[in-house]
């Protein structure tokens, strides 16, 4: 195994041999555990029609039923939040319907991110690249949860996974943005496992994974997007051997989105200066150095750009 991979597994610690059964046990207890800590009322988090928000969403939902039953109170809230019309509806309806949370509300972002635009078009004299107004979806599908979680005393539920956290396949400050990460740990193959012994309709698990942020390429697929295929970031996070270049690209991807894993940057900290040096030299622009974490892509992306100034810091 080699010495990175070794170090990226330990840190997010994915587990090669996984049961359902135990891990099923394991994150619905974490939510139990965190939301009786906590003091909050319960949890709210965005469907999709994914795998990753239908998983968290379904162990959101039986770790407050099981606080209940244990007499407690607390209460999970499912939140859709279409673009406008959602381009795979059926599978998100079909996930509300397995999910099966205490409330599920649908709030339209489009009028917040058109409004948005509008205004920064109107300040600037250019409205929004597709690329960054699909990360500026992102945000406010965050902001729309923060808001509810603020009104009703609730915890945002993140989606994020270990195969998601690697590569930084997540919008900064976006879908990024959580309270609680039910599913660090696990790659795709393994939330995949996890969400068909839950008896999710195999319409859910053997989904195609999508950002499905870009007006200009609707459904564009994740695998599309990263240049890689998940078979091998979960065989890589699993300890297996890959291709070289694939452990390449996994591992420039892991040191790239470093910014996105940590909280706001301090005086203090010292990761994100390049190897050997002391301080960023005076008059030097970002890229300089950045450069030596850009993979090539043969297009861009919102949750993973090719340059910090483009994409990657979103």
């Amino acid at each position: 195994m080699r010495q990175t991979q070794r170090m990226i597994i330990e840190q997010l610690g994915v587990r090669p041999d996984l049961d359902p059964v135990v891990e099923v046990e394991r994150r619905v207890r974490f939510l139990i555990d965190y939301l009786r800590t906590s003091g909050a009322a319960g949890y709210v988090l965005g469907l999709s029609g994914g795998v990753d928000s239908t998983l968290a969403g379904r162990l959101a939902q039986l770790a407050v039923e099981q606080i209940r039953a244990g007499g407690g109170e607390a209460t999970f809230v499912g939140m859709r939040l279409p673009y406008r019309v959602q381009h795979d509806e059926a599978d998100a309806v079909a996930a509300v319907r397995f999910v099966d949370a205490d409330e599920t509300l649908t709030v339209d972002i489009a009028p917040g991110v058109d409004g948005l635009n509008e205004q920064i078009r109107q300040a600037t004299g250019a409205a929004l690249g597709d690329f960054t107004k699909g990360n500026t979806k992102a945000r406010h599908r965050m902001v729309a949860q923060y808001a509810l979680a603020g009104e009703r005393s609730l915890l945002v539920v993140g989606a994020d996974h270990a195969a998601e956290n690697v590569t930084g396949f997540f919008t900064k400050f976006g879908d990024g943005a959580a309270d609680v990460l039910p599913l660090s740990g696990l790659d795709k193959r393994q939330a995949r496992a996890v969400l068909r012994h839950l008896g999710a309709p195999r319409q859910l698990w053997e989904k195609v994974p999508t950002a499905d942020l870009l007006d200009e390429d609707v459904g564009r697929t994740d695998e599309d997007e990263l240049g890689l295929s998940y078979e091998h970031i979960d065989d890589y996070l699993e300890g297996r051997e890959v291709p070289g270049e694939v452990a390449e690209r996994i591992e420039e991807a892991w040191h790239r989105g470093r910014h996105k894993r940590t909280t706001p940057v301090e005086v203090s900290d010292t990761w994100w200066r390049p190897p050997g040096t002391a301080r960023v030299r005076a008059g030097r622009p970002w890229s300089w150095w950045t450069c030596r974490f850009r993979i090539s892509s043969s297009r861009s992306s919102p949750r993973y750009g090719t340059s910090w100034s483009h994409g990657s810091m979103s």
